[in-house]
């Protein structure tokens, strides 16, 4: 089916949550019109089905058979993301899924081959490789500007409780690692784009635990130190205790320095050839990232292209999570190897 008449496309949002509800709102925008919703908890669906006029439904299973959708936009805690993807594509459903790809490597790899086997795509929501500021860093690294690329370093920290104001977030799943929360699995955000900047990780090494007095069953904290196969060092840290919202990334090359803010709405480079910053201006409201992404779903429908963030790339993100969680279990570097490598 062309994607050139989205209006004709019938697409599933399971999960109702903040970002469930993000992207029916950025699915209508964008011209889909037939769209049903999919939550266990009633009150909630109600409220989603009133709100944005779509068909809902409590039950997974009963809504793929109704709705026989075109595709499912998984928006369910990670542990359950494997095995409703695995129905949508059985369904003749392609699948856009929300970060992570799921909370363990089990069962990724037959979903690729199930995927790829049903000429189905597969999509997953890293939206930072949507962002404008992040875009034109990726820009300028691969322009030379700053020269051959040393070190980096990301940082991302937002106080749990401001997350999603309106839950309790001792409910959310980001606060339980059982559910596959805890902020190196939640704010896999950053391994993304550090991936996607200076490609493959091969070692990492990371601290983590719950250091701040909030009630949460998973690390609050982590702070990673990474090596790419590319030879640059990085480090990430990642954190839901800061008080203040912090999101921004620092590299160093041979030839100066790029700094990309994203409270601050900038990127600043400094070269040695002109000897001081200059400040590119990168403006980019909350949603503008989320929309882009699905836009570039959408597009994917028809075969045409191919998705920003497939499986494979969600499943070396999630590798490399995976890694340093075992790396903060243990106290020892990790070694990548392999994409195919369990960590345990």
């Amino acid at each position: 089916m062309s994607t050139t008449d989205r209006s004709v496309l019938s697409i599933l949002v399971v999960g109702c949550g903040s970002i469930g509800q993000r992207h029916i709102r950025n699915l209508q925008a964008l011209g889909t019109r037939m769209i049903a919703a999919c939550d266990l908890d009633g009150a909630l669906l109600d409220r989603v089905v009133s709100e944005f006029n779509v068909v809902g439904y409590r039950v997974y299973a009963e809504a793929l058979d109704k709705v026989s959708p075109d595709a499912v936009v998984i928006c369910t805690p990670p542990p359950l993301h494997i095995s409703q993807a695995m129905d949508a594509i059985a369904r003749g459903a392609h699948v856009f899924v929300e970060k992570p790809i799921s909370h363990s490597l089990d069962g990724t790899d037959d979903l690729i081959q199930v995927a790829a086997t049903a000429k189905r795509v597969i999509q997953v929501g890293y939206n930072f490789r949507f962002h404008r500021g992040l875009k034109r860093v990726k820009a300028l690294v691969e322009e030379g500007t700053i020269g051959r690329v040393l070190w980096a370093r990301a940082e991302f920290g937002q106080y749990l409780p401001e997350w999603r104001p309106m839950q309790d977030y001792r409910t959310s799943y980001t606060a339980h690692r059982s559910l596959g929360g805890g902020i190196i699995l939640d704010s896999s955000h950053e391994i993304d784009y550090m991936r996607w900047l200076f490609g493959e990780i091969d070692q990492v090494y990371c601290l983590a635990g719950t250091l701040s007095d909030l009630e949460v069953a998973a690390e609050d904290t982590a702070c990673m130190t990474v090596h790419f196969a590319s030879g640059v060092v990085g480090q990430i840290h990642v954190d839901f205790v800061q008080r203040v919202k912090t999101r921004n990334c620092k590299i160093v090359g041979t030839l100066g320095t790029i700094y990309w803010d994203n409270w601050d709405a900038s990127v600043k480079v400094f070269t040695i050839d002109s000897g001081k910053w200059e400040r590119i201006e990168a403006p980019s409201d909350t949603n503008e990232k989320y929309f882009a992404e699905m836009n570039s779903f959408l597009g994917c429908l028809d075969g045409s292209v191919k998705p920003v963030v497939d499986a494979e790339s969600g499943r070396r993100t999630l590798a490399v999570a995976l890694a340093a969680q075992h790396s903060a279990r243990t106290n020892a570097t990790v070694a990548i190897p392999f994409i195919g490598e369990h960590i345990g």
